[in-house]
């Protein structure tokens, strides 16, 4: 008896003193609580406590302080630039040559160089003026014609002239997409001949209509016929050349 009765009172005393110790926990618990809620309220307070005005007043100098030229915007910008024609050249270049006959494959070569030069030399005489310039809702006018008043102003977070040369690079891939179409069918002197009306008839135009300012395809212009958004090329690159390629 007396070997049950102690233990009898061990098992009544561990479970009075885990009893003490849940209590203590939950006291504890509720004061943490307490303490955290009295914490919060002045802290929402804080954060509700400021003006429209002071949320305006910082909104405008982060507007201010983005409105100039962003260094790092402008190196991924030619960074970008770089990549795009080395899709021209020597990407293009040896994809199409890969697709004719080995005794054809310098002319697929001379074809895609000699595309970069022309346009080029069209993009800096009247292309990026008639493309990006003001004008009517189907082409720009000459107020850009051999490269005038672009310079390293700003144009949004990049330079003018980061802006012309990327645009450029797109000029160049797009119509050699097109000698694809017609390898080892026209002479050299015949595609520079299509290339420098193609440009002039369908790229500069079509490239005003869809990104320039007042085009008849700006989905930015609230006048425009057609509002197209088109950020990646899919109208003024892809569309125009594969068109071109079918007819």
């Amino acid at each position: 008896m007396t070997f049950f009765s102690r233990t009898k009172a061990g098992i009544l005393t561990r479970i009075a003193f885990a009893l003490a110790l849940t209590l203590s926990a939950v006291q504890a618990g509720f004061a943490q609580d307490s303490t955290a809620a009295a914490t919060a309220a002045p802290t929402a307070a804080a954060v509700s406590g400021p003006s429209i005005d002071s949320l305006a007043a910082k909104v405008a100098a982060l507007e201010a302080a983005g409105s100039g030229i962003n260094t790092g915007s402008n190196a991924f910008i030619m960074i970008c630039a770089a990549l795009v024609l080395f899709m021209t050249l020597p990407g293009l270049a040896l994809f199409y040559g890969g697709l004719v006959r080995t005794k054809n494959i310098l002319s697929v070569f001379a074809q895609c160089f000699g595309i970069a030069g022309l346009v080029t030399i069209l993009w800096w005489a009247f292309g990026y003026s008639f493309a990006f310039s003001e004008g009517s809702p189907f082409v720009g006018g000459l107020g850009f014609a051999f490269l005038k008043g672009v310079n390293s102003d700003p144009s949004g977070q990049i330079a003018h002239s980061v802006f012309s040369m990327f645009q450029l690079m797109f000029a160049i891939i797009t119509p050699a997409l097109i000698v694809g179409a017609i390898a080892e069918r026209m002479k050299y002197s015949a595609v520079m001949l299509f290339v420098l009306l193609w440009m002039i008839v369908v790229y500069f135009p079509l490239a005003h209509m869809v990104w320039g300012p007042g085009g008849f395809m700006n989905g930015f212009n609230p006048a425009a016929g057609i509002k197209a958004i088109d950020f990646a090329g899919g109208t003024v690159v892809h569309m125009s050349s594969g068109w071109s390629a079918l007819v």
